[in-house]
């Protein structure tokens, strides 16, 4: 029998259950997705208040010799904080919390288009070829599994284009909530240009806060064609490594973690230039992930350093900290920056050049 390095058993106990614990990780995200595909969550808000497990398996029809199955799973993600367990009558019952309030249709902000995006079998089956990805070097996850990067994945791919839209136009919608407190950030400007902005759910809060800034979404030409424009609000297809629309400000939410540093310097470089000759001082807005171990909480760290492989894996991308976005904005020539906090875990960068 091998050597267990002087480790007391305590130990290596607790190196089994870590071991395990990410071992059936996979199951955490199931039991996410299997919600949203059930409607729970849209069936205890419509309940009106805490539903005991009787009248939750009586309204999804779940066959009596189930009905301890889906016990376990509500008793297991209440646990993880998705619901609330109480007793009521001397009954179990599940009440919405935070996170599950989110998966309610019909409210917003609303994030299930972003979990059955995520969690679709196109892109998480992607990750079983991570280990010929170590070993790949230009490649991602993607290109390996299926043939092509993402970009050309959903351009190939209608359908799942449309769903991918949706999600990150869902994810847009938490910007409500943080942009709505930084109103000092766009106050002045004349004309945005959200680069990478998807549907236009985050240029239409911006539109709505500041009627009279002309917002400009800049996207591939297939996101944005016949979309519906207003009197402040156009779409322009185009690509961003070869010319970004002029405007005052370009904004750039969630975009340069899903490139490399060669790809984010071109990039940058566009803005720069879009932002140029203006009467006014222009800036780039960056709304993006800044890993920083040494202040974050804990678990704050924990889904950056997450998201960090994500994106390495789906795009060949990464999350930075302070030091490797300062050096990304010195190599274009951009001194003048300030981080600001946004949300639990994205940071909002003002650049000026």
């Amino acid at each position: 029998m091998g050597s267990n390095n002087g480790r007391k058993a305590s130990e290596i106990f607790q190196g089994q259950a870590l071991l395990y614990r990410h071992m059936f990780a996979f199951v955490d995200s199931m039991c996410l997705k299997s919600i949203v595909e059930l409607g729970i969550p849209n069936i205890i808000h419509k309940h009106g208040q805490p539903i005991t497990l009787s009248e939750l398996m009586s309204i999804l029809q779940v066959p009596p010799a189930k009905v301890g199955h889906v016990q376990s799973l509500m008793r297991y993600l209440a646990h993880h904080g998705f619901f609330e367990r109480l007793r009521i009558h001397e009954k179990d019952a599940y009440a919405l919390t935070a996170a599950s309030e989110l998966l309610v249709k019909g409210t917003e902000p609303y994030l299930a288009p972003m979990v059955e995006c995520m969690l679709d079998p196109t892109l998480s089956a992607s990750f079983h070829q991570m280990k010929k990805w170590v070993y790949e070097e230009d490649l991602s996850v993607f290109d390996i599994s299926l043939g092509s990067n993402l970009w050309d994945f959903l351009t190939k791919n209608p359908a799942y284009n449309e769903i991918f839209n949706e999600a990150m136009a869902s994810d847009s919608q938490m910007s409500n909530l943080a942009l709505r407190d930084c109103k000092l950030v766009f106050e002045g400007l004349e004309s945005i240009v959200d680069v990478g902005g998807g549907t236009g759910t985050t240029a239409k809060i911006i539109c709505e806060a500041f009627p009279n800034l002309k917002c400009i979404v800049f996207d591939r030409p297939q996101v944005v064609e016949n979309l519906l424009e207003n009197n402040n609000l156009t779409y322009v297809g185009g690509d961003m490594f070869k010319s970004i629309p002029k405007a005052n400000a370009v904004l750039l939410k969630w975009i340069l973690h899903d490139w490399t540093d060669k790809d984010c310097r071109k990039i940058l470089e566009n803005c720069k230039e879009a932002i140029s000759n203006n009467s006014k001082r222009g800036k780039i807005i960056i709304i993006d992930i800044v890993i920083n171990e040494k202040q974050d909480e804990h678990k704050v760290t924990e889904l950056k350093l997450l998201l960090d492989v994500a994106m390495a894996c789906v795009l060949n991308g990464k999350e930075r900290n302070e030091e490797e976005w300062k050096k990304l904005f010195m190599e274009v020539g951009l001194q003048d920056y300030k981080i600001s906090p946004l949300t639990g875990y994205l940071s909002l960068i003002e650049i000026y050049p």
